[in-house]
């Protein structure tokens, strides 16, 4: 037992190792090749300095790594597993009685620990980075003003409205909008109020409107209702649990939240009105990275511990890869498929995940002879 504890220890210190290795490497060289892409596009940008492509790029990195930690724990597991093959270490503890499934179970928990680790304390650090760099490249790479731009300059959103129905929801379109600060002022304002049934109980139509703290502020608003003649104009107050800030937020990447985040604001979402798929599809997708660290580690065990006297070493290493970038794909394809709506954002994060793992088990199961 003893025997089986230490090895399981060195073999997950020799995994880990590789792993972080790996990533940092791995990083490095797609951090390169992103700066070199920014400083192309900062070429026709003349306020986009040096030093400025410089702080884009730094604050792309958590960003990076996050994205490149799955294949960092494929190649590195390779590199692992293979060395301790080639030196037959693995070879004498399997002899030795020691099953496959004792000493994989070490670097596989230092997988799933590094995946869970980037999703609890990474993601937070990674999303106010992202969202710091995605600020400065509308700023100074794509010369937009902000992410209401994205938007066309107009604005739809759904909200609570409780004043006259304890259910009832309101739906406000604005043909102009811009963020002046910590204000939202909005033009050409339409406000339909409706019960829980969306049964028309109001319309208000207003010139001008200002999103402050807690309220829509609106001028010139005329009053419509079924039945009932217009109001004259007049300064209205519509109550909100919006901000400007929240706004803003639904036109931003998914990405750019934390884990801890997403859960609340895919909950504003869906009260807003706005379309929160994407989100849920983030949200998942980062509760799947332990689940896909682990099964990229299992993958790497599977491809990487035949004996090195029967050669075909390069195609062993070019299987794993090959195995890897086959599950990046289906993941991809996922989660297209998650985002158009076709797949739920559980089934399009987890099922890849899941399948790749039940894969990288079976040819375990293959391979395993003890």
């Amino acid at each position: 037992m003893t025997f089986a504890v230490t090895l399981s220890v060195y073999i997950a210190r020799v995994f880990l190792l590789a792993v972080l290795g790996m990533l940092a490497g791995l990083s490095g060289l797609v951090a390169l090749f992103d700066f070199i892409e920014l400083l192309r596009r900062a070429s026709v940008r003349p306020e986009a300095t040096f030093g400025i492509v410089v702080q884009i790029a730094a604050f792309r990195l958590p960003w990076v790594m996050m994205q490149i930690l799955p294949f960092a724990v494929l190649l590195g597991g390779i590199l692992a597993f293979w060395r301790l093959t080639r030196s037959s270490e693995l070879i004498v503890a399997r002899a030795a009685g020691v099953s496959a499934w004792q000493f994989l179970a070490a670097p596989a928990l230092c997988a799933v620990a590094l995946g869970g680790l980037a999703t609890a304390a990474v993601s937070p650090v990674s999303a106010v980075m992202r969202a710091r760099a995605v600020v400065m490249e509308d700023q100074f790479l794509r010369g937009r003003v902000g992410t209401l731009a994205l938007n066309g300059g107009q604005l739809w959103l759904r909200q609570s409205d409780h004043a006259l129905d304890p259910q009832g929801v309101a739906i406000l379109h604005a043909a102009t909008v811009a963020a002046k600060g910590a204000v939202l002022e909005a033009g050409t304002v339409s406000i339909f109020r409706l019960d829980n049934n969306d049964r028309l109980l109001q319309r208000i139509e207003a010139g001008h409107a200002s999103l402050g703290d807690g309220a829509w502020s609106l001028q010139d608003a005329r009053t419509i209702a079924p039945g009932q003649l217009p109001s004259p104009p007049s300064s209205l107050a519509l109550a909100t649990d919006l901000t400007v800030a929240r706004v803003q937020d639904s036109f931003a990447p998914p990405d750019t939240f934390s884990v801890w985040a997403l859960p609340g604001f895919i909950a504003l979402l869906n009260r807003s009105g706005f379309s929160s798929i994407r989100h849920q599809l983030q949200f998942q997708t980062l509760l799947a990275l332990p689940l896909l660290s682990g099964t990229m580690c299992l993958l790497a065990a599977g491809f990487s511990m035949r004996q090195h006297r029967r050669g075909g070493v390069a195609q062993m290493i070019g299987g794993g890869i090959a195995a890897g970038f086959a599950l990046f794909m289906i993941s991809k394809l996922a989660e297209e498929f998650g985002q158009s709506g076709a797949l739920p954002p559980i089934m399009a994060a987890w099922v890849p995940a899941a399948s790749g793992c039940l894969l990288a088990v079976a040819l375990l199961l293959h391979l395993e002879d003890g």
